[in-house]
């Protein structure tokens, strides 16, 4: 890969007409709050694990790449990509600590013959403590509001079976932060769902990746050992809100699962958030 070519002009606002296509919509900043499930190794206070709860603010900023990002093609002709980055801060709503830091980038992926692929959207991230993911999918857009599956937080795996009753207990009796309802320990997507109530909106533009198929997880050894990060899935959903005044508003909901792997059983890491752009 080579350089940037420049673009003469922003990136026209019309999803359809922009080369970010249905990435478009993401520049700028997003502000908001949301909720935080992990299930972290616990060796050092000699229990297998706790359950650590967060209510969150976060900040996430995006900035288009100014320019079209060739792929030089061996078996087909060259592809242009084009990308936003990003950055993504999380701080305990409580505490205001920082609790996740993230940059990265997502592309605009267009349609390839070698290999034969429809168009597609992939999202790069790295996060400090040493993992790298690559996660690619789809995007589209529909009418209305988004189609919000539940997701589950329960851990699966073969590690469980030789678990005395009442292992799992911290899921149904957690010490909850302000804000979090016990239904969301066991449905996280409840969040997203509850911060629609009373809004109308219009059109939903969904963007939906994971590291499964197309994609992977690296971590450094450390991780790979005590807690390893095996895959993630996220759909980010952008909705345009209509107000009683007849005004719209932009807003980003998204959803994200990383499975963490200790003691043979697979530990939903389940991340959600409301966020308004400004």
């Amino acid at each position: 890969m080579t350089g940037f070519s420049p673009l003469r002009a922003a990136p026209p606002t019309a999803t359809e007409a922009s080369p970010y296509g249905l990435l478009t919509q993401l520049a700028g900043t997003w502000v908001g709050s949301g909720f935080n499930l992990i299930a972290l190794p616990n060796k050092q206070h000699n229990t297998d694990f706790r359950l650590l709860l967060n209510a969150t603010n976060e900040v996430l900023q995006f900035n288009t790449i100014g320019g079209v990002i060739p792929n030089r093609g061996s078996a087909q002709g060259d592809i242009g990509l084009f990308g936003l980055t990003y950055l993504q801060r999380v701080n305990d709503a409580q505490t205001h600590e920082g609790i996740h830091i993230e940059p990265g980038i997502w592309l605009n992926v267009p349609a390839t013959t070698a290999p034969p692929a429809p168009p597609s959207i992939v999202r790069q991230s790295t996060i400090p403590h040493g993992d790298s993911v690559l996660a690619q999918g789809r995007g589209f857009s529909v009418r209305g509001g988004p189609q919000i599956a539940p997701v589950s937080s329960r851990p699966t795996g073969p590690g469980l079976a030789s678990k005395l009753p009442g292992y799992l207990d911290p899921y149904s009796h957690s010490n909850l932060p302000p804000g979090m309802q016990q239904s969301y320990v066991t449905n996280m997507n409840q969040a997203l769902l509850d911060a629609l109530q009373g809004q109308e909106i219009l059109n939903t533009v969904v963007l939906d990746v994971a590291s499964v198929p197309v994609g992977n997880v690296a971590n450094i050894p450390f991780v790979t050992v005590n807690a390893n990060a095996t895959r993630i899935s996220a759909i980010f959903w952008i909705e345009t809100v209509q107000r009683p005044d007849g005004s719209q508003f932009l807003q980003l909901q998204y959803t994200q699962t990383v499975i963490l792997n200790f003691l043979d059983i697979d530990w939903p890491h389940v991340s959600v958030a409301t966020l308004i752009k400004t």
